[in-house]
């Protein structure tokens, strides 16, 4: 090969070398302005939001699969609740439901007052709940509901709702104020009625007591239980719970009583009840008198209200009922008859019509209807002539 053969060569391979290195150095710069952009933080957070732009124009949104709730113990530390928390009286409260939205249900009490000390904040990812100064009245459920979504109407994700129980412990107050001295309870038959002695530590004590004849009563767990969160439970009210009862904390050397609860005892029926209406005649004649009973067979000691509808109401004709209750046999049971007599004196034209009886109890009402017709005396049927 002579010199010049290998300039040649050497010249080509240069040229090969600095076109290929063109090529790297072309490419480079786009690839660092694609690295640019997306690297820049104001174009990072146009795409964070974006997604959740087209989040919020679907027909349907929900976090309700990431949601949960912890408590801000420590700046930066946060420990997850359980079914109850302790915070004690005069700590701060704070804490962190994860969603967006999400809404509290707070005690009725901090809804009425809460003297500017609640503070309830819907951050990007997640609602904050703070209270400070805590008391012992502050007591009770807090929920934390996820919302779903449809466009602008949201509502509570009722199924994903997350529930404490938040115990203030109070050295003075053992148990959550109340302003009344007396609360009036109804005690309804078979349905379980609850006595809100509410403490505010769990540790206290309580025991239930009445106050007339003085007697500490028995919680045996199954006629009446006692739940720390909420009180004592009458589970089947029956007539001798009736009177006025009260509940006793101990706690330590500190003995307190709970406001006087007043138990009022109303038999419940089970059903509303099925009146039957009768009459004397189906076909009256002008001048006669009519007679129209409505009876209700049901459970014994139940209050049944009667109420009549008539044609005689379109002139004025006034009202004649005569009422009556009785015990009577059923099936070898007793059972009450309550039962409602209208009279109707001197028939006339006007009185032909339908017949209701309407009766109530506590469960309900039921009607029952009748007709009957008048005839005019002369025609009145004569016996025909053998």
């Amino acid at each position: 090969m002579n010199w010049r053969t290998m300039q040649l060569t050497f010249l080509i391979s240069f040229l090969i070398i600095q076109y290929g290195m063109c090529q790297k150095v072309e490419a480079n710069p786009q690839t660092k302005a694609e690295k640019r952009s997306n690297t820049n933080p104001k174009a990072g957070k146009g795409k964070d939001l974006a997604p959740k732009a087209k989040v919020k124009s679907s027909p349907r949104t929900s976090t309700t699969d990431q949601t949960h709730l912890t408590q801000v113990v420590n700046k930066g530390k946060f420990q997850k609740v359980g079914d109850t928390l302790t915070v004690q009286a005069g700590d701060t409260l704070e804490m962190r439901c994860k969603g967006n939205p999400v809404q509290w249900t707070i005690p009725g009490y901090l809804q009425e007052d809460d003297e500017g000390r609640l503070k309830m904040i819907q951050h990007e990812r997640y609602g904050t709940l703070t209270l400070t100064n805590t008391t012992g009245a502050d007591t009770g459920d807090y929920i934390c509901y996820p919302m779903y979504c449809e466009d602008k109407d949201c509502r509570k994700d009722y199924d994903k709702a997350i529930k404490v129980f938040i115990f203030f412990p109070d050295p003075q107050e053992l148990f959550v104020p109340s302003s009344n001295y007396y609360e009036i309870i109804q005690l309804r038959t078979n349905w379980p009625t609850a006595l809100p002695c509410q403490v505010t530590s769990p540790l206290a004590k309580v025991t239930l007591h009445r106050e007339f004849p003085p007697a500490e009563i028995k919680v045996d767990g199954k006629e009446i239980s006692f739940d720390v969160k909420k009180g004592f439970t009458i589970h089947r009210p029956k007539q001798y719970h009736a009177g006025s009862l009260y509940c006793v904390a101990s706690l330590g050397n500190l003995r307190q009583s709970s406001t006087k609860y007043m138990l009022i005892y109303v038999h419940y029926p089970t059903a509303p009840p099925s009146p039957v209406i009768q009459t004397s005649s189906d076909s009256v004649t002008v001048g006669q008198n009519l007679q129209v009973t409505c009876t209700v067979v049901g459970e014994q000691d139940v209050l049944v209200d009667f109420n009549w509808e008539y044609p005689g109401q379109k002139i004025g004709r006034p009202l004649y009922t005569q009422d009556t209750v009785q015990t009577v046999q059923v099936d070898g049971q007793n059972r009450q008859r309550s039962q409602t007599l209208l009279l109707v004196d001197d028939i006339r034209q006007v009185d032909q019509g339908t017949y209701t009886c309407t009766a109530q109890n506590l469960e309900g009402s039921k009607s029952a209807s009748t007709s009957v017709k008048v005839q005019s005396a002369g025609n009145t049927a004569r016996p025909k002539k053998p």
